[in-house]
């Protein structure tokens, strides 16, 4: 088929690498607008519009897909599917018709559970055990569509958001080309989604991240891989904020320790919480690198009682 893919963010990329290898013919690559980016704030290309341009494959970035401009050039280019990853914008009905197989997308949850944004975010923020990817026909509901496919995969007890959704990305790619072909032979079938076990995944905000240290340690050690790599979990210690890399529960520890409050050792720094306490891994204050915990510990002199807040 001659396609069209959408997509914008690094987890797009192994689903242009299996689609490139495939049998289909990709045309062109829809992402967002360069965008602002390090220190100097330069505009820099999305990964999946440079994936494109070090292949000299067009790359279009309309501001909003509802675009004249944009669409005009869709219907010139007249694909007969648009494979989207992560994209990052609604896509109005006006082109979401233009192709004849529509907008087909790879979608990071077990569909109707998680949709939205940050769907591999919530799955280890809520404990689920098992996740997944779909593949679905894009409408205008927030990830409504029907269903062609899906896999599932295993949350480890160690897994972030980030090396998750590594993982769903290359399982997806593969999903996503074997819709495309069975689209392409006339056996691919649609399936409407259950109204029952809906839940919903909106972005996670900074405050999102700030750790509750009065959680239990299980909740705790959650919402920080939730927020690894992004947003990035954090707390603060004297009115100073830092960075927290993901931290080990351990089942007993000193008894006493409130909610928040640092016990240095020497070999590992400990932070409490509602139940037994954790064991904290890399820290990054403001304008400094990241660090082990004991490492900032030592050069912060952790005081007796100091808490996290």
């Amino acid at each position: 088929m001659r396609l069209i893919f959408a997509g914008t963010p690094a987890v797009a990329v192994p689903s242009l690498d299996a689609i490139a290898a495939s049998g289909h013919e990709l045309v062109a690559v829809v992402t967002r607008p360069d965008a602002p980016a390090g220190r100097g704030r330069r505009l820099v290309r999305s990964p999946a519009g440079a994936w494109a341009d070090e292949r000299g494959i067009e790359v279009l970035t309309p501001e909003k897909p509802r675009d004249p401009e944009f669409q005009e050039r869709l219907r010139e280019l007249a694909p007969d599917c648009v494979p989207v990853v992560a994209y990052g914008a609604l896509v109005p009905p006006s082109a979401l018709e233009i192709p004849k197989h529509g907008w087909v997308n790879l979608h990071f949850s077990l569909l109707p559970a998680w949709r939205g944004a940050a769907p591999v975010q919530h799955a280890v923020l809520h404990g689920d055990e098992v996740t997944g990817a779909s593949v679905f026909e894009l409408e205008a509901g927030l990830d409504t569509g029907p269903v062609y496919g899906t896999l599932t995969e295993q949350i480890r007890f160690s897994d972030t958001s980030g090396h998750l959704l590594e993982r769903l990305a290359v399982d997806g790619a593969g999903l996503l080309v074997a819709v495309l072909d069975a689209i392409e032979a006339g056996t691919a079938r649609a399936h409407p989604q259950p109204h029952d076990g809906v839940t919903f995944a909106p972005k996670l905000t900074p405050e999102d991240a700030r750790v509750r240290w009065d959680d239990p340690a299980f909740a705790v050690d959650r919402r920080i891989r939730a927020c690894t790599p992004a947003p990035g979990a954090w707390t603060t210690l004297r009115d100073e904020r830092l960075k927290l890399g993901p931290v080990r529960p351990i089942a007993n520890g000193p008894a006493g320790l409130r909610p928040g409050e640092l016990l240095v050792e020497r070999k590992q720094v400990l932070a409490g919480t509602a139940t037994t306490p954790v064991i904290l891994g890399e820290v990054r204050a403001a304008g400094k690198k990241p660090m082990s915990a004991t490492d900032w510990a030592r050069g912060m002199r952790i005081e007796a009682g100091e808490k996290l807040a």
